[in-house]
This record gives C-alpha cells, sequence and structure tokens, in this order.
C-alpha cells in the first residue's frame, strides 16, 4: 500500500521501542527500574492540590465548551502576568497563544515560519527537532553537542551554520541532558542572531529562535535560567518562546501550553492550529488561569517538588560516581535541571558471562535492561551518533528506597562483563 511521502519516511521512535520491551518484562513479572519516560509518576509527584481543586470547581461550573482558539483571555492574561512576576518578561495577551500542551505549539511554529528545504539547526542530543523538521521537509542541520559542554551547543559550533537559516531551535534546561545554558554561552549565540539578522535584506525571511524553556523552574543549587529576550532586548522579535505547566506542575496530562513572542508569528500560528484543533481543554484553562495567582501555592509546591526531584538525581548521581571510583565505565553529569540525569555507560567491546561481546551501544542498553533490570534512554535515541555511550536517565517515577537497589544491580551486572 503506498502512503504519502511523509508517512513511508518517518523515523520510528527509539524510546517507544524500547518502551515496549520494557512493558513485556513486567507483564513477565520482572522487576525493571524504568527510568525511561520523561513523565511523573501521580502517586510519587502528584500535581498542585490547589490545581486540582481548581480543575474540579470549572467542571462543576459546566466550562465543557470550545475554549478560544488563541485561548481563554483569562488565561492569557494570567500568564502575561505570570510571566512578569517570575520571568520579568512583559508579553500582552495577543503575543500568548495556548494550546494542549508543548507539541503542537512547536507543530504550529514550524509550520508557521518554515518553508520545504529551509534550513533548521539543532543540537543533538535534543528532543524532537529531527521530527519536527522532517515533517515540515526542511533541511536539516545538525550540531553535534559535546561533554565537555555539557552537551548543550555553543555559538562557534553553530556559526559556520547561519547563513540563509531559517529557524535555530534551542532548549534549555535541556530535554535530554537535564543541562542549562551559561549566560556567556546564550548571549553569545544571541548576539550572533542579531547579527546575522542585520546582514539581511528587508525581503528576505529572518532567522528565528524556538526557545523550549518547558523546565525552566527546576533548576537546582546555583543553576540560573536564563532566556534570549532578558538578555538581548533585541531579540524579542526573533525569539519565540515554549513553556507549559507539564512538567513544573508535574500535570503532563492536563495538557495546558503556551507560546510567546512576536503577535504577528502567533497569529499565524494559531490559523495553523485552528486547523487542527489542538486546543487546551475549556475547564483545564479556566483553573490555570485561576491557579496562576495563587503564588503562595506555587512557590510552597516548586519548594517540596523540586527537592525531592533533586534528591533522586543526586542519590544517583553520587551512587553512579562511587561505581566509577570503584573503576567501573559509568560516569554522570552533576544535576543541574529538570528532571534528567545525564549519564555515561561505556560497555562496548566488553563480553558477558557467557562470552557475547557487547559490540554495538545497542548492545549495551539491551545488556542494561536484561541483566541490570536498568531502563535508560540512549543519546542515539535523540539523534546522537549511535556509537555514543551516554544515556538519559529519568526520576519522574523513581522511587527513592529503589535508588540502592538499582545501583546494586547495576554494580553485579559490571561486575559480570571482562
Amino acid at each position: 500500500m503506498k502512503l504519502s511521502h511523509l508517512a513511508e519516511t518517518l523515523i520510528g521512535s527509539e524510546i517507544v521501542k524500547l518502551g515496549g520491551e520494557i512493558r513485556d518484562k513486567i507483564r513477565g513479572g520482572e522487576k525493571i527500574y524504568n527510568f525511561t519516560v520523561g513523565d511523573f509518576d501521580p502517586a510519587i509527584f502528584p500535581i498542585p492540590k490547589e490545581l486540582e481543586e481548581e480543575i474540579i470547581t470549572a467542571y462543576r461550573q459546566h466550562f465543557t465548551n470550545y475554549p478560544a482558539a488563541e485561548g481563554n483571555l483569562d488565561l492569557r492574561e494570567a500568564i502575561a502576568h505570570f510571566l512578569k512576576e517570575r520571568e520579568q518578561l512583559t508579553y500582552s495577551a495577543p503575543e500568548i497563544l495556548v494550546a494542549s500542551g508543548g507539541r503542537p505549539l512547536i507543530y504550529s511554529l514550524y509550520r508557521a515560519i518554515c518553508d520545504k528545504e529551509d534550513k533548521v539547526i539543532y543540537a543533538v542530543p535534543s528532543w524532537n527537532n529531527n521530527h519536527y523538521t522532517h515533517f515540515v521537509g526542511a533541511e536539516h542541520v545538525v550540531v553535534e553537542a559535546r561533554a565537555e559542554n555539557n552537551f548543550m551547543p555553543i555559538a562557534k559550533d553553530i556559526r559556520p551554520h547561519l547563513k540563509g537559516a531559517t529557524l535555530l531551535a534551542l532548549c534549555s534546561p535541556q530535554n535530554p541532558t537535564g543541562t542549562t545554558f551559561t549566560k556567556h554561552d546564550l548571549e553569545a549565540i544571541c548576539d550572533m542572531v542579531l547579527e546575522e539578522n542585520s546582514s539581511r535584506g528587508d525581503g528576505e525571511k529572518k532567522l528565528y529562535v524556538m526557545y523550549d524553556q518547558m523546565y525552566w523552574q527546576l533548576t537546582f543549587g546555583d543553576i540560573k535560567h536564563y532566556n534570549p529576550v532578558s538578555l538581548r532586548p533585541a531579540m524579542q522579535p526573533y525569539t519565540i518562546f515554549i513553556d507549559a505547566i507539564s512538567k513544573v506542575f508535574a500535570a503532563t496530562g492536563v495538557r495546558v501550553g503556551w507560546a510567546f513572542g512576536p503577535q504577528v508569528i502567533l497569529d499565524k500560528m494559531k490559523a495553523i492550529l485552528s486547523h487542527v484543533g489542538a486546543w487546551a481543554p475549556m475547564a483545564e484553562q479556566k483553573a490555570v488561569a485561576r491557579f496562576l495567582y495563587n503564588k503562595e501555592a506555587i512557590d510552597n509546591y516548586l519548594k517540596h517538588f523540586k527537592a525531592e526531584v533533586e534528591v533522586r538525581l543526586r542519590d544517583i548521581y553520587n551512587g553512579l560516581q562511587q561505581l566509577k571510583a570503584e573503576g567501573f565505565s559509568v560516569d554522570a553529569i552533576a544535576p543541574q535541571a529538570a528532571i534528567y540525569l545525564t549519564i555515561k555507560i561505556d560497555l562496548a567491546g566488553k563480553k558477558t558471562a557467557a562470552g557475547k561481546q557487547l559490540t554495538q551501544q545497542s548492545d549495551v542498553t539491551a545488556y542494561l535492561l536484561n541483566e541490570a533490570k536498568l531502563a535508560v534512554v540512549p543519546f542515539y535515541a535523540f539523534g546522537a551518533d549511535r556509537s555514543s555511550p551516554w544515556y538519559r536517565l529519568s526520576v519522574g517515577t523513581c522511587k527513592k528506597e529503589e535508588i540502592g537497589e538499582m545501583i546494586d544491580q547495576l554494580r553485579n551486572a559490571l561486575k559480570k562483563l571482562s
């Protein structure tokens, strides 16, 4: 059966494939330490109680009809207030677009800005930029981020690709790495974009930046979140932000996200989404509109939530550093942000107790799952080279009491290799 070129050429998700293997093992009665999903176990990380009550109230008040295509005005005004209060960013309601989470907003942004064969620059590892670029038939311009920069792209690696590019996709804190831009590195990228745009004529398409900051409030220790517009106000006409309640309030299934940026672009994104119908539900919009003004509830929730996420990340990091000190080929980058830990398990070339050689990194991934009962997502699932020994470990469903067990299980599996 012949289908569309897009359907025929879509790349299968490595994460979905790995998830299927994990489910099969769990159904078979195996205990799997599953650190693959960028989601939360509501029994461990529930949404804020006040938000839950607002959602219930909104349904009881029968807010079950269509919302406004661009998002209800009361919600967009609440988001504007929230941005000003929390990030000192000034955006008006017409410069804000609401949808059912970040994905439709990212899709509509790619559609609004990119034509077929336009250049889209994105770093790897990163989440789904390769798929969105494919959706619009654009040219993939891939920048390989490196461990020495905490897997964040830097200006000198991006610069050679700027001429003629239409979109630069950035994310901080980064999914899958849980790392962030430094102030210096993001300033350098912004200066580069501004220089490039000033060189383009009035009739030329400008270079726009998509800034996905879904995890921006989940930073730890001395780590600070930076954004292009605060660092360089001249970036405001060229920057479109993607944000949501999904991660910061453990509300992935509540489906309320927003983009903000130049109104002319947001209006085109709205027009595209009006044909897709990816609205955030009316009741959830009403609830979030009320909740975003509840500063005390938000502060209290974030204090507890961030502490619980951080303790898991740090305990696992410390466990891996102990294994490294014992001579095993593992490592990790110290936690910075989000719900992710970047870990290194460099076992390619080693042999199992049964004499099988782990020839490729995919063999290592399978060994971790089968022998250590540890499920993590390889960076090659996020576009990195297939030989990369780095992985994303997510703690959204992690039980603290199981961390020690997991480290012991991994140690035992590593001991069996030669």
